[in-house]
């Protein structure tokens, strides 16, 4: 009884290695099936490639001969430490490129953010519009006056400079000033801005006018 039960026990180990074996031979067979399908399909692939190449050949002619592909394939694998060289650097420049765009970015959004801050402020509002005077200024005038402006703008700039000196600028305030506060009295007589002529300050003011009534009277003739 014990002996039937091992030789039962035999036989199953027998046959499952059997299918084992079974198994692992038609794995063997799908794969060869497999490469043999495989280099049917290679095949036509290979021709046609071997057949372009044949044409691509023909075209150069006898421009390029067997020579010169050993003589090229030697000189690869001489310079094969310049390429790996090359190549490295490639890399490198890659790797610069990826560290100049990590860094740009933030600088990007900082730029655009601003742009939007300018936007909301109304400084490209205030360019177009600036835009819009120069338009106007060049529609105006023309280029005789442009050449004249051109030949006198170191004058008009020394006489913008001179206008906007402390004192000058003081002077104009205190004119505007005493026009606004004291008004010119209509029912004034004679005998009181005769009385008005003894105030220093007027003497002053009569002296600064007669000297201006002079620098005009010397003033070249403006042409009509």
């Amino acid at each position: 009884m014990t002996e039937a039960t091992i030789t039962q026990e035999q036989f199953n180990l027998l046959m499952a290695r059997l299918d084992r074996i079974e198994e692992h031979l038609a794995e063997q067979r799908r794969r060869a099936d497999e490469l043999e399908e495989l280099k049917r399909d290679l095949i036509p692939i290979g021709n046609q490639m071997f057949k372009l190449a044949i044409d691509e050949l023909a075209e150069i002619g006898s421009e390029f001969t067997a020579e010169d592909l050993f003589f090229l394939l030697k000189r690869l694998l001489r310079d094969t430490h310049l390429l790996l060289k090359a190549l490295d650097q490639l890399e490198s420049i890659m790797g610069l490129a990826e560290e100049m765009n990590r860094l740009m970015r933030p600088m990007f959004n900082t730029a655009v953010e601003e742009l939007d801050r300018l936007e909301r402020e109304g400084y490209f509002t205030f360019a177009r519009e600036g835009w819009g005077i120069i338009e106007r200024i060049v529609t105006e005038f023309t280029e005789e006056d442009v050449r004249a402006l051109a030949d006198n703008v170191v004058f008009i700039l020394n006489t913008v400079r001179n206008m906007t000196q402390p004192e000058i600028m003081a002077l104009a305030n205190q004119s505007v000033e005493a026009l606004r506060e004291a008004p010119a009295d209509e029912n004034a007589s004679l005998l009181t801005m005769l009385r008005e002529m003894r105030d220093p300050k007027v003497r002053k003011g009569l002296s600064r006018m007669l000297n201006l009534l002079k620098a005009l009277g010397d003033a070249p003739q403006v042409p009509k």
